[in-house]
């Protein structure tokens, strides 16, 4: 099954916060056996704090209590970002919703 998604972003885990970025993209389910899925989407952030897009992508292994996902590019504010974003899922209810704590740690490159 293929998920794409265009999701509002929020600095704490009410719908109704104002959003801080979008997060569009898409997911897919990889494993037989288990919940398991490959992500790859964009923040895009507009706002007057930061302007810019962040790059996220990898293997989500669900069951996991934590997991992270490689930060792999970005524009504007967060031009070529790399870093790591970890996953915490907070709300899970069957395959279609689910709410995710996302920590996201940038490294400087040169």
């Amino acid at each position: 099954m293929l998920v794409v998604f265009d999701d509002p972003m929020t600095k704490d885990q009410h719908l109704l916060s104002p959003p801080v970025a979008r997060a569009q993209g898409f997911y897919f389910y990889d494993m037989k056996t288990t919940f398991n899925a490959w992500f790859a989407y964009t923040l895009v952030f507009n706002s007057s704090d930061y302007k810019g897009t962040l790059n996220i992508m990898g293997a989500d292994m669900m069951m996991e209590k934590t997991r992270d996902l490689s930060v792999v590019g970005g524009t504007g504010d967060f031009f070529m970002a790399r870093g790591i974003a970890t996953f915490q899922t907070m709300t899970m209810e069957g395959a279609k919703y689910f709410r995710l704590k996302m920590d996201i740690k940038l490294y400087e490159c040169y």
